[in-house]
């Protein structure tokens, strides 16, 4: 995927607002999915495995608490910018969570996401895995 898709994508469907202005549940909804990506991907880096077992450590990355422990480790990393899309991101009201979850673990996952999501549309991947590393190192065991 490239910046053009992306610009095409927002053109098309949000009217060209840059990725600051779309809802923090939007970013928060696409950076999910980018989490889960770097985290499938830092499971394989670590070594071939049965997939039960790669799927459990995936899990144990992208779950709600890690996500809020993951934001502690980056906080003092971010940016003014940054830090205030992870603060819009968490303050959105979304209107479920799971029962079974802190529901500040929750929103402080929702913020990582947000952001994460952020710097994906905005075309940052450098910076999202400079931010993902800094809490997963390449090569570390999960």
């Amino acid at each position: 995927m490239t910046e053009e898709y992306f610009s095409e994508v927002l053109k098309k469907e949000y009217g060209g607002v840059s990725p600051k202005e779309l809802s923090p549940l939007v970013l928060a909804y696409i950076g999910d999915a980018v989490y889960e990506l770097l985290a499938r991907t830092s499971v394989i880096a670590a070594g071939n495995a049965p997939v039960n077992k790669m799927n459990a450590s995936a899990r144990s990355i992208v779950n709600a608490k890690s996500q809020c422990e993951a934001y502690f480790k980056i906080k003092d990393m971010l940016t003014d910018e940054e830090a205030a899309v992870f603060r819009r991101g968490r303050n959105a009201n979304s209107y479920t969570h799971p029962k079974n979850m802190d529901i500040n673990d929750y929103r402080h996952a929702s913020g990582l996401e947000a952001l994460f999501g952020y710097l994906y549309l905005s075309g940052k991947n450098e910076r999202i895995t400079e931010l993902f590393e800094g809490v997963y190192p390449l090569k570390s065991e999960f």
